[in-house]
Formats: structure tokens, sequence, C-alpha cells
């Protein structure tokens, strides 16, 4: 049977880690100089073998390091195949960066750099590989029963159902919950095939066993009160304890923690665009994108301004009042594509399907977004983003902040003239729950990578839409 030793699968991470990083570096140099794709050349400056295997007493402890710089050896049982992928990947070329850093210092400009580079990409793949093959042995035996954890849940909670709907859906990481102690679910009471199996006060006795490897505190909400005690009582036992908390109806996606002086702050909602170098990253794009955007789409709103205005009296821009960055109202422009109508029937509702107040032109303008395009000088002056949320009537804006919980969060941001909600079919009269969906994933996951993908699929998915009418 194997056992669950952290320490022992670290030393075997890595000694594999050692070995694979001197093994890469011989590859990389066999190849260079050695191969049938080695340049056969002699001359004055190459290094003769011992200078560059002599190295090697350097790299390997340097690479060993580097890994755990970058916590390539803590415990993966739960974590994702992609970010020990980026962990080696950043670990390997600092590495990289380093060594050539090095070779300047000490002056020794003929130690090959295109070795350095074969050597870089070797130990990346091997080392993703070996990892890879590790991983996957240690998921088999956990399949098969060897090398579990044993965990016991105290308080019955969402985040108690959601711990163990989690851990029943993935076998792989090896985690077994034997049970939840809580004192306001009846004992007996099943989850999931997990049982409750008496009262908190239970650990008294639970704990002297020492039969378990986890303890997992998943207290509802209102039984707060006593994590203080419970904590205690846990490490006295010397029992690996963590807390899961029950916060999923406060903060629905993942929150992020910042230290204030070693005090933890949890921050309700995360926001990249808070960061100021993110802000003036997009505020940048914004700029030249609209800038240049006016320039390019300028003949055709020309002839759509033309249209409008030959085909039914009234101004060809229309402005409408809607809530932007802060809750702060701006006036946003479009081309006019309704009738002129009285303002108090303007706002009462937004346009549906067939609306009789929909011009002839104004129904094509709708249907490919032609009608936006003066919103790229909101853009320009700042009320607006290329890529944003919806703005909204300050009307609805009242309406659904009341009805659609998290709704005010769009407006944590710039609105923007296009969003992640629209490329994916929800605008005009559709369900505005979803909608505010993915505007909150917008929000709490933009990258600038995310806007170009935002900005490419509008081209394909956003101008022509079966929900604008």
């Amino acid at each position: 049977m194997i056992k669950d030793n952290q320490k022992y699968f670290n030393r075997l991470n890595l000694l594999i880690d050692a070995v694979i990083v001197a093994c890469s570096y011989m590859l990389a140099w066999y190849l260079k100089f050695e191969s049938i794709f080695a340049a056969k050349r002699a001359g004055v400056g190459v290094l003769g073998m011992d200078t560059y295997f002599y190295a090697l007493y350097f790299i390997v402890p340097g690479y060993i390091i580097l890994y755990y710089s970058f916590n390539m050896y803590t415990s993966k049982r739960t974590a994702r195949k992609k970010y020990e992928v980026y962990g080696i990947l950043k670990a390997n070329t600092v590495g990289a960066l380093l060594f050539i850093v090095v070779l300047y210092v000490v002056n020794q400009p003929n130690f090959s750099r295109t070795m350095i580079f074969i050597f870089y990409v070797i130990n990346i793949v091997l080392t993703t590989l070996s990892r890879q093959v590790l991983r996957n042995t240690l998921q088999y035996f956990r399949r098969k029963g060897y090398n579990l954890k044993h965990i016991l849940l105290v308080g019955y909670s969402r985040a108690a159902e959601e711990y163990v709907t989690r851990i029943n859906a993935n076998p792989q990481w090896g985690y077994v919950v034997r049970g939840i102690l809580d004192d306001r679910v009846p004992r007996g009471t099943l989850y999931k095939g997990v049982k409750v199996l008496g009262s908190i006060e239970n650990l008294t006795i639970i704990l002297p066993e020492n039969k378990l490897d986890e303890i997992a505190i998943t207290l509802a909400l209102q039984d707060y009160g006593m994590l203080e005690k419970i904590v205690d009582l846990c490490e006295k036992s010397g029992v690996h304890t963590k807390f899961i908390p029950d916060y999923n109806s406060l903060i629905p996606s993942r929150p992020y923690t910042e230290d204030l002086m070693g005090l933890p702050v949890i921050n309700i909602r995360y926001v990249p665009l808070t960061n100021t170098l993110n802000w003036v990253l997009k505020r940048a794009v914004d700029v030249i994108g609209s800038a240049v955007g006016l320039v390019v789409v300028s003949p055709i709103m020309l002839l759509t301004a033309a249209a409008v205005k030959f085909s039914s009296p009234g101004p060809v821009i229309f402005k409408q009042e809607r809530i932007g960055l802060h809750n702060k109202p701006f006036q946003m422009y479009k081309f006019r594509t309704m009738e002129i109508q009285k303002e108090s029937a303007e706002k009462k509702a937004w346009t549906v399907k067939d609306d009789p107040r929909v011009t002839k032109v104004g129904k094509f303008l709708r249907k490919t977004s032609l009608d936006e395009f003066p919103q790229l000088y909101n853009i320009l002056r700042g009320d607006m983003s290329l890529v944003g949320p919806r703005p909204e009537r300050p009307l609805f804006v009242e309406k659904f902040r009341e009805e659609i919980p998290r709704y005010m969060i769009k407006h944590q941001v710039r609105p923007g003239l296009t969003g992640w909600a629209q490329i994916n079919g929800y605008r005009g009269d559709t369900s505005i729950r979803k909608r505010i969906d993915y505007d909150i994933f917008y929000i709490e996951n933009w990258t600038m990578a995310l806007d170009v993908k935002i900005l490419f699929l509008t081209i394909f998915k956003g101008f022509i839409n079966k929900n604008a009418y």
C-alpha cells in the first residue's frame, strides 16, 4: 500500500527533476556539437566539452532552487495541469535568462547561446512529460484505493455540499469524506453517500483516535461563532485543518485577497480593471481604436446619415441618457432608427420584434448594428469602452437593480460598444439575468486577450444578430 507522504513524493520529484535537468543539458550539448545536425566547424574561441559540463555543478542545483521558488514541490493533488505547465515555463524562462546574464557577467562570449535555447526547450518538454507521468501514476493508484486522504467535515452547509460534490466527481484526487459533524442537521442524514455522524462535540472523541488525515471546517455562516473553538481543538490534535468558508451566496465567484500589513482582506469582487496598469492599457486601446475606427468607418457613417435624413423627418443623431461607470449618467449617441415620438413614450419600453416605431432604414441599421457607430465618439471622450457591458437607461437600471441579484456590478467598469454577452447572443429582448451572468464573467476575468477575442468575434457574430430589432 502506498502511503500519502508528501515529503516522499517531493524528494522523488526533486530527484527526477535533477536527473532531467542534467540529461536535458547533455542532450542539448550533443545536438549542438556532436549530432548530425551540428555545424562542424573548428575555430578559435570554441569551448571544450569539459567547460560546458563543468557548468552542470551550478545549473542542476540552480534549477532545483528555481522550482522551489515557483512552488513546484507543493501538493498537486487538486491542482490543474495547466498551472503546473505554466510554472515549468516560468521557472525555465527565468533560468535561461539568468544563465545568459551570468555569462555576460563572467565575460564568457563563446558559450553557445543556441545550446542554451535547445536546453530550454528540451528541459520544458521532458519536465512536463515527467510530471504528467507521475500525476497519471498517482491518479491511477488513487482510483484503486491507495494513496488516499481521509477527511472529516465539521459543519453542514452549502460549502460542505459543494465540497462533497467536487470530491465525488474527482476520484483521482484521492480524498475520502468519512462523514459530517453538525449540531443542526439530524444524525444519519445523507448527502451523496456522506452521512452526518453526529454533533460537533463528537470531535473530542474522534480526534484522539488519530485515524484522520484532514479536518475540513465547513460551518454555515450562522455558526461562525464557534469557529475559534473548533480550530483550537483541531490544532491541538495535530491533524491538518483547513477552512472552507460558506460565502458563495455573498461571493459567487473567485475572491481576491490582499495583505494589509498582516491583516488578510477578502474583496467581495475581483475586478482586474481596478489595477492602474490594466486601466491605462485598456484606455489607450480605446482611444487609439475609436480614433482609427472613426476614420475608417466615416464613409459608411456619411452614407448612413444621408439614409436616415431622407427616410423620415427628424434629427440624424439620436441621443439618450444611459448609466455608465460608477453609476454616472451620460448621453449615448446612435443613428436615429425610429420615428419621432414623445419623450414619455420613448422612455417607457425598449424595442421588441416588429416594433412599429422603427423605420424601414432603422430596421436595417439595427439588424447590422450600423446605428451604433456614433458611439465611437462616446469611447473617444471616455464615456464608454470598445468592450464592456452594454449600458442601460436609468429607468431600467432602477428596475433591474431590485429584481436581479448582482445587476449593479456591471457599473464597476466602463460600458462597451460590444461585449461578452452580445457575442453570445444576449442583446435586444433577451434574458437580462443571463446577460448579467456573462457581464460579470467578463468583469472578473478581463484580460486584453479577452478584449481582442470579443472584438474579433463581434465582426462575425455581433454586428448581424437575430435579436437586434
